[in-house]
């Protein structure tokens, strides 16, 4: 089979003795297993869409249909289109030069990568309050100038590009170590320019954790959080997003409301789990 690597001694040892475990041990772990996902992920799922639909479905399509609830839908899909194709393209360069080339400063470049990870939403979200509001270090340069980041479209966007930064380029650094650079070395030996080989050669051994890295990017900017809520001033038909337009109307007692426009975000997260479940069905069929 393509791509099929013999397993060792060592391994064939320990999946041999892996299924030699007594019967009622297998059916044990496995049944703790399925009792745990039931618990804590299918029942609280279930839940929530049973609350959404809890006082009907003209309740419903009137939680998810009213100004303030559109606008918030609106806004997470505008946040989505910046904020990815962004993170793509830097996750593409960035994994490109570190995996391509030798260079002072690419161990820090690689630990810079990981920061947002090591960092809280909250306290990142702090950061961009302190740098751009009207009291922030850049705060009189961008009020001389009439332009506005905190409280505004601009600064949600760019805490949601801090906080999905590595998601991308995380999935590609370790797969383009691992296929080398031997296949454009000889892509360049024949003639073709870095951008020729960039496009039939690179971009196609890539191409499915490049996808797979925007899918898990794109579901972190969808449910994005701490950060956003930072910086966006929480301002109703403005400045919320999908997550805080569900906070509010939960702290309002508007349970159904919250719960509807919650089971969007569900479904969303549903439609980028089978998505990425086929990606990687693709990814190893062509392995």
């Amino acid at each position: 089979m393509a791509g099929h690597v013999p397993l060792s001694y060592g391994s064939r040892k320990t999946v041999k003795k892996a299924a030699e475990e007594p019967l009622f041990i297998r059916v044990f772990l496995t049944v703790v297993a399925f009792i745990f996902l039931f618990l804590f992920l299918v029942l609280p799922l279930a839940a929530i869409f049973i609350k959404a639909f809890e006082q009907g479905i003209h309740v419903y399509l009137a939680a998810i249909t009213e100004p303030d609830a559109l606008a918030a839908i609106k806004l997470t899909l505008l946040v989505v289109l910046l904020t990815v194709p962004v993170n793509a393209l830097f996750g593409i360069a960035a994994a490109w030069a570190i995996t391509k080339f030798d260079f002072k400063g690419k161990s820090l470049l690689t630990t810079i990568i990981d920061l947002p990870f090591a960092v809280s939403p909250v306290i990142a979200g702090l950061v961009f309050v302190l740098l751009f509001s009207t009291h922030g270090l850049f705060g009189d340069l961008l009020f001389a100038n009439d332009i506005k980041i905190i409280f505004a479209i601009p600064g949600i966007v760019i805490a949601t590009l801090f906080v999905t930064l590595p998601f991308v380029a995380r999935e590609l650094i370790p797969l383009m170590q691992s296929q080398g650079s031997s296949e454009e070395e000889a892509s360049l030996t024949l003639g073709a320019g870095g951008w020729k080989t960039f496009w039939l050669v690179t971009l196609p051994n890539i191409k499915w954790g490049l996808l797979y890295g925007i899918i898990l990017c794109n579901a972190r900017t969808v449910g994005e959080f701490g950060a956003v809520s930072v910086v966006s001033g929480h301002i109703r038909g403005l400045t919320n997003t999908m997550p805080l337009h569900i906070e509010i109307l939960y702290n309002e007692y508007q349970f159904s409301a919250a719960f509807a426009v919650a089971s969007l975000m569900s479904i969303l997260a549903i439609v980028t789990l089978i998505f990425k479940n086929m990606i990687e069905w693709k990814a190893n069929q062509h392995g």
